[in-house]
Protein backbone atom coordinates (compact mmCIF):
# COMPACT_ATOMS: atom_id res chain seq x y z
CA UNK A 1 0.00 0.00 0.00
CA UNK A 2 1.34 3.43 -0.96
CA UNK A 3 2.09 6.06 1.66
CA UNK A 4 -1.11 7.97 0.89
CA UNK A 5 -3.05 4.77 1.61
CA UNK A 6 -2.08 5.09 5.25
CA UNK A 7 -3.63 8.54 5.55
CA UNK A 8 -7.17 7.22 6.24
CA UNK A 9 -5.75 4.88 8.88
CA UNK A 10 -3.92 7.80 10.46
CA UNK A 11 -7.20 9.72 10.46
CA UNK A 12 -8.89 6.75 12.13
CA UNK A 13 -6.20 6.76 14.80
CA UNK A 14 -6.83 10.45 15.44
CA UNK A 15 -10.59 9.83 15.67
CA UNK A 16 -10.06 7.02 18.20
CA UNK A 17 -7.76 9.24 20.25
CA UNK A 18 -10.31 12.06 20.00
CA UNK A 19 -13.02 9.76 21.36
CA UNK A 20 -10.94 9.10 24.47
CA UNK A 21 -10.30 12.82 24.92
CA UNK A 22 -14.00 13.52 24.54
CA UNK A 23 -14.85 11.07 27.31
CA UNK A 24 -12.35 12.82 29.57
CA UNK A 25 -13.77 16.28 28.84
CA UNK A 26 -17.37 15.13 29.37
CA UNK A 27 -16.61 12.99 32.45
CA UNK A 28 -17.86 9.85 30.69
CA UNK A 29 -14.68 7.79 30.95
CA UNK A 30 -16.82 4.85 32.00
CA UNK A 31 -17.80 4.54 28.31
CA UNK A 32 -14.26 3.35 27.60
CA UNK A 33 -15.07 -0.07 29.07
CA UNK A 34 -17.64 -0.78 26.37
CA UNK A 35 -15.53 0.97 23.74
CA UNK A 36 -12.58 -1.30 24.49
CA UNK A 37 -14.75 -4.40 24.21
CA UNK A 38 -16.26 -3.02 21.01
CA UNK A 39 -12.78 -2.56 19.55
CA UNK A 40 -11.90 -6.22 20.13
CA UNK A 41 -15.17 -7.35 18.55
CA UNK A 42 -14.42 -5.06 15.60
CA UNK A 43 -11.14 -6.92 15.07
CA UNK A 44 -13.11 -10.13 14.60
CA UNK A 45 -15.59 -8.43 12.27
CA UNK A 46 -12.99 -7.06 9.86
CA UNK A 47 -11.42 -10.51 9.68
CA UNK A 48 -14.82 -11.99 8.84
CA UNK A 49 -15.31 -9.24 6.24
CA UNK A 50 -12.22 -10.53 4.44
CA UNK A 51 -13.74 -14.00 4.17
CA UNK A 52 -17.26 -12.93 3.22
CA UNK A 53 -16.63 -9.82 1.18
CA UNK A 54 -13.46 -10.70 -0.69
CA UNK A 55 -13.23 -14.50 -0.75
CA UNK A 56 -17.00 -14.85 -1.09
CA UNK A 57 -17.31 -17.45 1.69
CA UNK A 58 -20.08 -17.42 4.29
CA UNK A 59 -19.02 -18.36 7.81
CA UNK A 60 -21.47 -18.83 10.66
CA UNK A 61 -18.84 -20.26 12.97
CA UNK A 62 -16.52 -17.37 13.75
CA UNK A 63 -17.77 -17.13 17.32
CA UNK A 64 -16.28 -20.62 17.67
CA UNK A 65 -12.80 -19.37 16.75
CA UNK A 66 -13.24 -16.45 19.14
CA UNK A 67 -14.06 -18.96 21.89
CA UNK A 68 -11.13 -21.23 21.00
CA UNK A 69 -8.70 -18.36 21.47
CA UNK A 70 -10.32 -17.08 24.65
CA UNK A 71 -10.88 -20.44 26.32
CA UNK A 72 -7.41 -21.78 25.48
CA UNK A 73 -5.71 -18.75 26.98
CA UNK A 74 -8.06 -18.77 29.97
CA UNK A 75 -7.45 -22.44 30.77
CA UNK A 76 -3.66 -22.22 30.45
CA UNK A 77 -3.40 -19.10 32.61
CA UNK A 78 -5.75 -20.30 35.37
CA UNK A 79 -5.00 -24.03 35.64
CA UNK A 80 -2.81 -24.72 38.69
CA UNK A 81 0.31 -26.68 37.67
CA UNK A 82 1.77 -26.85 41.19
CA UNK A 83 0.71 -30.50 41.81
CA UNK A 84 2.18 -31.59 38.47
CA UNK A 85 5.45 -29.79 39.19
CA UNK A 86 5.60 -31.44 42.63
CA UNK A 87 5.19 -34.88 41.02
CA UNK A 88 8.07 -34.13 38.68
CA UNK A 89 6.08 -33.93 35.46
CA UNK A 90 8.63 -33.57 32.67
CA UNK A 91 6.79 -31.06 30.52
CA UNK A 92 5.88 -28.83 33.47
CA UNK A 93 9.44 -29.01 34.84
CA UNK A 94 10.77 -27.99 31.43
CA UNK A 95 8.40 -25.02 31.26
CA UNK A 96 9.40 -23.99 34.76
CA UNK A 97 13.10 -24.19 33.93
CA UNK A 98 12.51 -22.07 30.83
CA UNK A 99 10.76 -19.41 32.91
CA UNK A 100 7.44 -19.92 31.11
CA UNK A 101 5.43 -20.42 34.29
CA UNK A 102 4.25 -17.63 36.57
CA UNK A 103 2.92 -17.70 40.10
CA UNK A 104 0.06 -15.56 41.37
CA UNK A 105 -2.58 -15.46 44.07
CA UNK A 106 -6.16 -16.31 43.18
CA UNK A 107 -9.32 -14.76 44.63
CA UNK A 108 -9.01 -16.91 47.74
CA UNK A 109 -5.40 -15.98 48.46
CA UNK A 110 -4.02 -19.32 47.26
CA UNK A 111 -0.79 -19.31 45.26
CA UNK A 112 -1.16 -20.78 41.78
CA UNK A 113 1.46 -21.76 39.23
CA UNK A 114 0.20 -21.35 35.68
CA UNK A 115 1.38 -20.77 32.12
CA UNK A 116 2.76 -17.37 31.16
CA UNK A 117 0.07 -15.39 29.24
CA UNK A 118 2.43 -14.90 26.30
CA UNK A 119 2.88 -18.66 25.92
CA UNK A 120 -0.84 -19.15 26.38
CA UNK A 121 -1.51 -16.58 23.64
CA UNK A 122 0.87 -18.25 21.18
CA UNK A 123 -0.56 -21.67 22.00
CA UNK A 124 -4.12 -20.43 21.45
CA UNK A 125 -3.20 -18.94 18.05
CA UNK A 126 -1.40 -22.11 16.93
CA UNK A 127 -4.36 -24.25 18.03
CA UNK A 128 -6.72 -21.97 16.11
CA UNK A 129 -4.59 -22.24 12.97
CA UNK A 130 -4.53 -26.04 13.20
CA UNK A 131 -8.30 -26.31 13.75
CA UNK A 132 -9.05 -23.79 11.01
CA UNK A 133 -6.92 -25.77 8.56
CA UNK A 134 -8.58 -29.08 9.40
CA UNK A 135 -12.04 -27.50 9.25
CA UNK A 136 -11.33 -25.39 6.19
CA UNK A 137 -9.90 -28.10 3.92
CA UNK A 138 -13.16 -30.09 3.62
CA UNK A 139 -15.66 -27.32 4.42
CA UNK A 140 -14.41 -24.77 1.87
CA UNK A 141 -15.12 -27.23 -0.92
CA UNK A 142 -18.78 -26.45 -0.28
CA UNK A 143 -20.62 -23.41 -1.59
CA UNK A 144 -23.60 -21.26 -0.69
CA UNK A 145 -25.95 -22.49 1.99
CA UNK A 146 -24.04 -25.79 2.26
CA UNK A 147 -20.98 -23.88 3.41
CA UNK A 148 -23.08 -21.80 5.80
CA UNK A 149 -24.60 -24.94 7.34
CA UNK A 150 -21.20 -26.59 7.70
CA UNK A 151 -19.68 -23.61 9.51
CA UNK A 152 -22.83 -23.35 11.61
CA UNK A 153 -22.33 -26.97 12.65
CA UNK A 154 -18.76 -26.19 13.67
CA UNK A 155 -19.97 -23.29 15.80
CA UNK A 156 -22.56 -25.50 17.50
CA UNK A 157 -19.89 -28.08 18.33
CA UNK A 158 -17.63 -25.49 19.96
CA UNK A 159 -20.55 -24.08 21.94
CA UNK A 160 -21.66 -27.47 23.24
CA UNK A 161 -18.08 -28.47 24.14
CA UNK A 162 -17.61 -25.25 26.10
CA UNK A 163 -20.97 -25.70 27.80
CA UNK A 164 -20.46 -29.33 28.82
CA UNK A 165 -16.74 -29.59 29.65
CA UNK A 166 -15.64 -29.25 33.26
CA UNK A 167 -12.24 -27.76 32.51
CA UNK A 168 -14.00 -24.98 30.58
CA UNK A 169 -16.23 -24.20 33.56
CA UNK A 170 -19.34 -25.56 31.87
CA UNK A 171 -22.23 -23.06 32.02
CA UNK A 172 -20.33 -20.78 34.42
CA UNK A 173 -17.35 -20.35 32.13
CA UNK A 174 -13.88 -19.46 33.42
CA UNK A 175 -13.27 -16.55 35.76
CA UNK A 176 -10.25 -15.07 37.57
CA UNK A 177 -8.25 -14.91 34.33
CA UNK A 178 -5.12 -12.84 35.06
CA UNK A 179 -4.06 -9.76 33.14
CA UNK A 180 -1.88 -10.04 30.04
CA UNK A 181 1.40 -8.12 30.56
CA UNK A 182 2.45 -6.95 27.11
CA UNK A 183 5.35 -4.76 28.20
CA UNK A 184 6.65 -3.54 31.56
CA UNK A 185 3.86 -1.36 32.91
CA UNK A 186 1.52 -2.20 30.02
CA UNK A 187 -1.06 -4.85 30.88
CA UNK A 188 -4.38 -5.95 29.41
CA UNK A 189 -6.79 -6.18 32.32
CA UNK A 190 -10.12 -4.88 33.52
CA UNK A 191 -8.58 -2.74 36.24
CA UNK A 192 -10.44 0.58 36.27
CA UNK A 193 -7.21 2.46 36.92
CA UNK A 194 -5.90 1.18 33.56
CA UNK A 195 -9.08 1.90 31.64
CA UNK A 196 -7.53 4.51 29.33
CA UNK A 197 -4.41 2.43 28.78
CA UNK A 198 -6.47 -0.62 27.85
CA UNK A 199 -8.54 1.41 25.41
CA UNK A 200 -5.40 2.48 23.56
CA UNK A 201 -4.03 -1.07 23.59
CA UNK A 202 -7.21 -2.27 21.89
CA UNK A 203 -7.08 0.61 19.40
CA UNK A 204 -3.46 -0.09 18.46
CA UNK A 205 -4.25 -3.77 17.94
CA UNK A 206 -7.23 -2.88 15.74
CA UNK A 207 -5.24 -0.36 13.69
CA UNK A 208 -2.45 -2.86 13.07
CA UNK A 209 -4.95 -5.54 12.08
CA UNK A 210 -6.82 -3.13 9.80
CA UNK A 211 -3.63 -1.90 8.12
CA UNK A 212 -2.52 -5.49 7.43
CA UNK A 213 -5.86 -6.32 5.79
CA UNK A 214 -5.77 -3.14 3.72
CA UNK A 215 -2.30 -4.08 2.48
CA UNK A 216 -3.51 -7.58 1.68
CA UNK A 217 -6.54 -6.33 -0.24
CA UNK A 218 -4.42 -3.91 -2.29
CA UNK A 219 -1.93 -6.64 -3.18
CA UNK A 220 -1.95 -9.39 -5.80
CA UNK A 221 -3.59 -11.66 -3.22
CA UNK A 222 -6.44 -9.16 -2.85
CA UNK A 223 -7.00 -9.09 -6.60
CA UNK A 224 -7.10 -12.88 -6.63
CA UNK A 225 -9.67 -12.88 -3.82
CA UNK A 226 -11.86 -10.39 -5.68
CA UNK A 227 -11.64 -12.61 -8.76
CA UNK A 228 -12.75 -15.60 -6.69
CA UNK A 229 -15.65 -13.61 -5.30
CA UNK A 230 -16.70 -12.53 -8.78
CA UNK A 231 -16.53 -15.99 -10.32
CA UNK A 232 -14.60 -18.90 -8.89
CA UNK A 233 -14.70 -20.76 -12.22
CA UNK A 234 -13.31 -17.78 -14.12
CA UNK A 235 -10.60 -17.29 -11.49
CA UNK A 236 -9.62 -20.96 -11.85
CA UNK A 237 -9.46 -20.57 -15.60
CA UNK A 238 -7.09 -17.61 -15.16
CA UNK A 239 -4.73 -19.75 -13.10
CA UNK A 240 -5.75 -18.62 -9.60
CA UNK A 241 -5.33 -21.39 -7.03
CA UNK A 242 -8.78 -20.79 -5.56
CA UNK A 243 -8.66 -23.62 -3.00
CA UNK A 244 -5.41 -22.36 -1.49
CA UNK A 245 -6.50 -18.72 -1.41
CA UNK A 246 -9.84 -19.56 0.21
CA UNK A 247 -8.19 -21.76 2.82
CA UNK A 248 -5.49 -19.25 3.75
CA UNK A 249 -8.07 -16.45 3.95
CA UNK A 250 -10.28 -18.56 6.18
CA UNK A 251 -7.35 -19.36 8.49
CA UNK A 252 -6.25 -15.71 8.65
CA UNK A 253 -9.78 -14.67 9.52
CA UNK A 254 -9.91 -17.33 12.23
CA UNK A 255 -6.66 -15.99 13.70
CA UNK A 256 -8.17 -12.49 13.89
CA UNK A 257 -11.14 -13.95 15.78
CA UNK A 258 -8.87 -15.90 18.13
CA UNK A 259 -6.69 -12.86 18.92
CA UNK A 260 -9.83 -10.85 19.68
CA UNK A 261 -10.99 -13.66 21.98
CA UNK A 262 -7.65 -13.85 23.77
CA UNK A 263 -7.36 -10.14 24.49
CA UNK A 264 -11.01 -9.68 25.43
CA UNK A 265 -10.83 -12.65 27.81
CA UNK A 266 -7.87 -11.15 29.64
CA UNK A 267 -9.55 -7.75 29.62
CA UNK A 268 -12.81 -9.09 31.06
CA UNK A 269 -11.02 -11.48 33.41
CA UNK A 270 -13.08 -14.40 32.15
CA UNK A 271 -15.09 -15.98 29.36
CA UNK A 272 -18.39 -17.86 29.18
CA UNK A 273 -20.03 -20.21 26.66
CA UNK A 274 -22.26 -17.40 25.38
CA UNK A 275 -19.24 -16.09 23.44
CA UNK A 276 -19.43 -19.24 21.30
CA UNK A 277 -23.19 -19.02 20.85
CA UNK A 278 -24.80 -19.19 17.43
CA UNK A 279 -26.38 -15.76 17.80
CA UNK A 280 -22.91 -14.29 18.26
CA UNK A 281 -21.93 -15.61 14.83
CA UNK A 282 -25.19 -14.32 13.34
CA UNK A 283 -24.44 -10.94 14.88
CA UNK A 284 -21.02 -10.77 13.24
CA UNK A 285 -22.47 -11.75 9.86
CA UNK A 286 -25.19 -9.10 10.23
CA UNK A 287 -22.60 -6.42 10.97
CA UNK A 288 -20.52 -7.35 7.92
CA UNK A 289 -23.67 -7.38 5.79
CA UNK A 290 -24.87 -3.97 6.91
CA UNK A 291 -21.40 -2.46 6.45
CA UNK A 292 -21.01 -3.91 2.98
CA UNK A 293 -19.65 -7.34 2.10
CA UNK A 294 -16.50 -6.00 0.43
CA UNK A 295 -16.11 -2.87 2.49
CA UNK A 296 -13.63 -3.03 5.36
CA UNK A 297 -14.38 0.53 6.38
CA UNK A 298 -18.10 -0.13 6.41
CA UNK A 299 -17.66 -3.28 8.50
CA UNK A 300 -15.44 -1.36 10.91
CA UNK A 301 -17.90 1.53 11.33
CA UNK A 302 -20.89 -0.76 11.80
CA UNK A 303 -18.98 -2.99 14.22
CA UNK A 304 -18.13 0.04 16.32
CA UNK A 305 -21.64 1.46 16.30
CA UNK A 306 -23.79 -1.65 16.72
CA UNK A 307 -21.57 -3.46 19.21
CA UNK A 308 -21.29 -0.36 21.37
CA UNK A 309 -25.07 0.12 21.40
CA UNK A 310 -25.51 -3.54 22.25
CA UNK A 311 -22.97 -3.47 25.07
CA UNK A 312 -24.63 -0.35 26.48
CA UNK A 313 -27.89 -2.29 26.63
CA UNK A 314 -29.69 -0.09 24.12
CA UNK A 315 -31.57 -3.07 22.65
CA UNK A 316 -32.51 -4.54 26.01
CA UNK A 317 -33.79 -8.12 26.01
CA UNK A 318 -34.41 -7.87 22.25
CA UNK A 319 -30.68 -7.73 21.52
CA UNK A 320 -30.47 -10.95 19.48
CA UNK A 321 -33.77 -10.21 17.76
CA UNK A 322 -32.50 -6.80 16.62
CA UNK A 323 -29.49 -8.32 14.89
CA UNK A 324 -31.66 -11.00 13.32
CA UNK A 325 -34.01 -8.38 11.93
CA UNK A 326 -31.06 -6.29 10.69
CA UNK A 327 -29.71 -9.29 8.76
CA UNK A 328 -33.08 -10.02 7.13
CA UNK A 329 -33.73 -6.39 6.18
CA UNK A 330 -30.24 -5.90 4.73
CA UNK A 331 -30.45 -9.08 2.65
CA UNK A 332 -33.84 -7.99 1.28
CA UNK A 333 -33.30 -4.30 0.60
CA UNK A 334 -29.55 -3.55 0.66
CA UNK A 335 -27.53 -6.71 -0.11
CA UNK A 336 -24.48 -4.56 -0.90
CA UNK A 337 -24.60 -2.98 2.55
CA UNK A 338 -26.32 0.02 4.08
CA UNK A 339 -23.35 2.32 3.50
CA UNK A 340 -23.45 1.58 -0.23
CA UNK A 341 -27.19 2.08 -0.55
CA UNK A 342 -28.03 4.86 -2.96
CA UNK A 343 -30.98 6.37 -1.17
CA UNK A 344 -32.05 8.48 -4.13
CA UNK A 345 -33.16 5.29 -5.89
CA UNK A 346 -35.84 4.88 -3.25
CA UNK A 347 -37.43 8.16 -4.31
CA UNK A 348 -36.80 7.92 -8.03
CA UNK A 349 -39.97 7.44 -9.99
CA UNK A 350 -40.16 4.51 -12.32
CA UNK A 351 -41.56 4.92 -15.85
CA UNK A 352 -44.75 3.15 -14.75
CA UNK A 353 -45.40 5.87 -12.15
CA UNK A 354 -45.37 8.62 -14.76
Amino acid sequence: MKARGYLPILMLALVLAGVEQLTSWTSTVYFLTQMTMTTYYALLVIGLCLVMGYAGQISLGHAGFFAIGGYTSAVLTTFDLTPLLARGNGAVSLLSAAGLLVSRDNLYGETLLSVNPWLACVTAIILTIVIAFFIGIPVLKLKGHYLAMATLGFGIIIYRVALATEIFGEADGISDVPGFPLLPGVIVSGDFSNRVQNYYIACVLLLIGFALLQNLIDSRVGRALRAIHGSEEAANAMGVDTARYKLYTFVLSAVYAAIAGIFLTHYNGGIGPSEAGIMKSVRYVAIVAIGGMANLWGALVMAGLLNFLSLRGMFGSYDDAVFGVILIVIMLFAPQGLLRLQLWHLFKKSPRDS
